[in-house]
């Protein structure tokens, strides 16, 4: 069993005051109980009129060599005999098999080196929770204003949905764009600044900021009665990703780039169609939240909330493949790349993949596929992809 010094006696300075011919010292002892066996704290007073100096130093001197004991005993408790361990291991093997196993080990630490190095070299790559708190704050394409105590608070009608029970069930009645509703909460005590903060918390999982009341467990709990308890935010945004509740924007793609640049509402050239919400896209990438935001400038978006259309975007696939455009929603949702969508469907496919195919040209590697993929994100300025 482990020891260390603060476990016995310790010196403490000597008293003030008294008799300047015998001054003492109290020794006390920690007060423990180990495996049923209890030691009261006991006080020791000890003479040093009367101790000799051949005495003082035989004690020091036995103190610190049982401390050395214990130390040498921890140290060789905690660490295994791995030398032994793997002479056991090679004693059968050849040595070109043993050089082998060193220069695997060699080149996994190197590999581990240059990640790390690299890991600091490069800026942090913003996460889907930073994302989702800068959508709160500069709300990027909002669709429905909350109300409370004469307060306007522009929100997402997706995000809230797919986070809050109760929000889900308010929504639902008003499905309108732009939408006024007017919050009635019924738990006491809820402000202002309370209120921005639960719907913060619904957009990040955290509450983002400081306060004592939400430290309050019979709060909480009538909180939890009203509204629900939501789920951790990547399993809720899992799920908006797999059920697109809310969608408001299709992606199609096109291989010819003067049709993207002159598309005024004709589907019949488009190929498959994938569904997003802009307010997870504009978050993300700044490619579409620019995109986006051009459009509103130009009136575009008025005439699809007109319409009460989704709003379209047309990728050329010249640039951006059809078959990494999942790939890539996964990631703005989840923040997990998954290479395994590309291949776990023979429909999901692009002109790219067949016209390699006519030429006679191989199918991508997955390293070139990766590779491919790291410039699209960085055409789409989505960092955490390109990481």
């Amino acid at each position: 069993m482990g020891a260390n010094a603060s476990n016995y006696p310790h010196s403490c300075s000597p008293r003030v005051g008294g008799n300047s011919q015998a001054q003492q010292t109290f020794i006390g002892t920690s007060s423990y109980s180990h495996q049923g066996y209890g030691c009261e704290s006991k006080l020791y007073s000890l003479d040093h009129g009367h101790e000799k100096p051949q005495d003082k130093k035989k004690k020091t001197s036995g103190l610190a060599t049982l401390k050395k004991k214990f130390i040498k005993r921890r140290k060789s408790s905690r660490s295994a005999d791995h030398a032994k361990q793997m002479r056991e291991l090679l004693s059968g093997w050849d040595v070109r098999d043993v050089n082998a196993l060193v220069e695997e080990y060699e080149g996994t630490s190197a590999l581990k080196e240059l990640s790390l190095q690299a890991s600091l070299a490069r800026p942090e790559a913003r996460t889907l929770q930073k994302d989702m708190a800068d959508l709160y704050e500069y709300k990027y394409c909002t669709d429905v204003d909350l109300i409370f105590q004469e307060t306007c608070f522009p929100v997402h009608r997706a995000i809230l949905a797919a986070r809050c029970p109760f929000f889900k069930t308010l929504l639902s009645s008003s499905p309108e764009y732009g939408a006024e509703i007017i919050m009635d909460i019924n738990t006491a005590g809820i402000d202002m600044p309370m209120f921005s903060a639960l719907l913060h918390y619904l957009y990040t999982g955290e509450f983002g900021v400081e306060d004592s009341r939400f430290q309050n467990v019979d709060i909480l709990v009538q909180l939890t009665e009203e509204f629900g308890t939501p789920n951790s935010l990547d399993v809720d945004m899992r799920g908006l990703f797999d059920y697109m509740c809310y969608y408001d924007v299709v992606l199609s793609f096109s291989s010819d780039s003067e049709l993207v640049e002159a598309f005024v509402g004709n589907q019949n050239c488009l190929d498959e169609e994938l569904r997003a919400h802009k307010a997870v896209i504009s978050a993300r990438s700044p490619f579409f939240r620019n995109l986006l935001q051009r459009r509103i400038r130009t009136g575009e978006e008025i005439t699809d909330r007109t319409l009460r259309t989704p709003t379209r975007i047309i990728l050329d696939e010249s640039i951006i493949p059809k078959k990494y455009a999942k790939v890539i929603l996964n990631c703005m949702y989840t923040d997990v790349v998954d290479l395994s969508v590309l291949h776990c469907s023979p429909s999901v496919g692009s002109l790219s993949e067949v016209q390699a195919l006519v030429a006679g040209k191989p199918s991508l590697t997955r390293a070139e596929e990766a590779m491919e993929l790291y410039h699209i994100a960085l055409f789409l300025e989505f960092n955490m992809l390109a990481q």
